[in-house]
């Protein structure tokens, strides 16, 4: 079986072996926009394997031809592939077949397993399979179990593998990610098991550890000593959209603070790793997540802020307000903005703030860190006003890296502006990147971890954040601070900064 194998040095990691994807939820929105379409990107540069089967699997009836016309008509439509050519659309779509069956149905797996002996077989195929869980996370367990009983978790030839990919969110609180967690290590190795998070397959995120560990001039400065505080946001334009029913049962904090917030700032604050493989670095994340000071009810109350938005303007655009939506309660508490301040207790990060916030319908879309520096000990230039270093990483929209510093202007007067070098992925490297979700299943494939977490991992985050959950949960009176459409949130995250002697840094 593949192992714990480090990072190739080539971002398509080609796919030497033939393999098998099994996709549950083929029929699904997410399968439609972000998975088929990565495999798709993945099969024409031949880094799925010389040969491969893609089965889908769902509840939808649904014929083969049929599943293979609705996939062509969403690809058409997928601005990160680019356009479709139809020969290679139709090579591609030869090696997709589907089944459907209800997922708690042990004689749906029993066919299931038949078919693909009969595909493999007569693909040569040779035994490599990878799950793909692209379903509602109440299904894992059904799915997980089906599959160890149907004999599908185990390889079923010598010198092959088994790996399954997981979708976030991995449970709501921590006590159902442990269950979750028992439930899939009683069917597979951990070793197989790769919990996806997109955000870590962009290339921004994942030049991090280059920017830090590969360039003498960043690492010594990435401390207290130096580090005044760090910022990461993670914003939205978008409301709920159609998604008011699932929005209700999870809130920003379960959505985005759990799983993609706190995986950046595990990055931002990772001590180097031994070596860049799965285990160091994974071993190094979770130092950070065991290292960050737990929540209690006075720390909830100081450190940590909810809102929700109200009816706004998105440019010239009237928006409703999130009680609005449809399938919203209209007297919800359910946080749509959360915003929030995080303390490392360990050598590196003591007494540096970091300060998170995600939130819905906000000013912008964009994903960044932000690392302010602290001021020179002697300022020089007393009476002007000089804005701190700043280093920030975009994520998204677009990728790249800028640095802020002070220069003088022209001129005979001592006049200080604010300057920026900006680093852009697609004016350096042009179009070809391809998406997080290329990027994690070549990965997955070719069986390197590291930029998937682990189960350990995942109980450390909700940890974290089941306290703030429970404060909430007992604060049933407690009015939900509402913010207009289209802002960067509701006054108090101001407030959180201000008591500090800072202020956000909006992109």
């Amino acid at each position: 079986m593949a192992g714990d194998t480090g990072r190739s040095g080539s971002v398509y990691g080609g796919a030497s072996e033939p393999c098998t994807v099994v996709l549950f939820g083929a029929s699904g929105d997410l399968a439609k926009r972000k998975v088929i379409p990565a495999m798709y990107d993945l099969a024409i540069h031949s880094a799925l394997g010389p040969r491969y089967v893609i089965a889908g699997f769902a509840r939808t009836p649904m014929s083969e031809d049929a599943f293979r016309s609705t996939l062509g008509d969403a690809a058409k439509s997928i601005s990160e592939v680019g356009p479709i050519d139809p020969q290679q659309w139709d090579a591609f779509a030869s090696n997709l077949y589907y089944r459907p069956g209800d997922y708690a149905n042990s004689e749906a797996y029993t066919q299931l397993a038949k078919r693909l002996s009969e595909l493999e077989s007569s693909k040569n195929i040779g035994g490599n399979r990878l799950f793909y869980l692209s379903t509602p996370p109440e299904v894992y367990p059904d799915i997980v179990e089906q599959l160890g009983r149907a004999g599908l978790a185990r390889p079923s030839a010598p010198n092959s593998w088994v790996h399954i990919i997981i979708e976030k969110p991995f449970g709501r609180d921590l006590a159902s990610a442990k269950a979750l967690n028992q439930i899939v290590l009683r069917v597979f190795d951990e070793r197989q098991v790769y919990r996806i998070d997109h955000y870590l397959g962009k290339d921004t995120v994942q030049n991090l550890l280059v920017l830090r560990f590969g360039n003498g001039i960043f690492e010594p400065l990435w401390n207290r000593n130096y580090v005044d505080h760090v910022q990461i946001t993670a914003s939205e334009t978008l409301g709920v959209e159609r998604r008011g029913g699932f929005y209700e049962t999870a809130g920003a904090l379960r959505d985005m603070i759990q799983s993609h917030v706190l995986q950046l700032t595990s990055l931002v604050a990772v001590e180097p790793p031994a070596s860049f493989d799965a285990t160091s670095v994974r071993n190094e994340k979770l130092k950070v997540l065991q290292s960050i000071r737990p929540f209690d009810l006075e720390m909830v109350a100081q450190s940590v802020v909810r809102g929700q938005y109200a009816p706004g303007r998105l440019g010239e655009k009237p928006v409703p307000g999130y009680r609005e939506e449809p399938n919203v309660n209209q007297a919800s508490k359910t946080e749509t903005f959360v915003a929030g301040k995080l303390l490392i207790d360990n050598w590196r990060w003591a007494g540096v703030p970091f300060y998170l916030r995600t939130g819905k319908r906000l000013a912008k879309r964009s994903t960044e860190i932000m690392i302010q520096f602290r001021r020179a000990p002697h300022i020089v230039f007393r009476e002007k006003e000089i804005e701190p270093n700043r280093l920030i990483l975009n994520i998204q929209p677009d990728e790249g890296i800028s640095v802020s510093f002070g220069a003088k202007r022209p001129g005979t007067e001592m006049s200080i502006g604010n300057v920026t070098m900006n680093f852009c992925y697609r004016e350096a490297f042009g179009e070809g990147t391809r998406s997080a979700y290329a990027t994690l299943l070549n990965d997955c494939v070719r069986g390197d971890a590291t930029l998937f977490d682990r189960g350990d991992s995942v109980e450390a985050a909700w940890s974290l954040v089941d306290p703030i959950l429970d404060v909430w949960s007992a604060a049933k009176s407690a009015a939900v601070p509402q913010y207009p459409a289209g802002s960067w949130g509701p006054r108090e995250s101001d407030v959180l900064l201000e008591r500090d002697g800072r202020q956000w840094y909006n992109p």
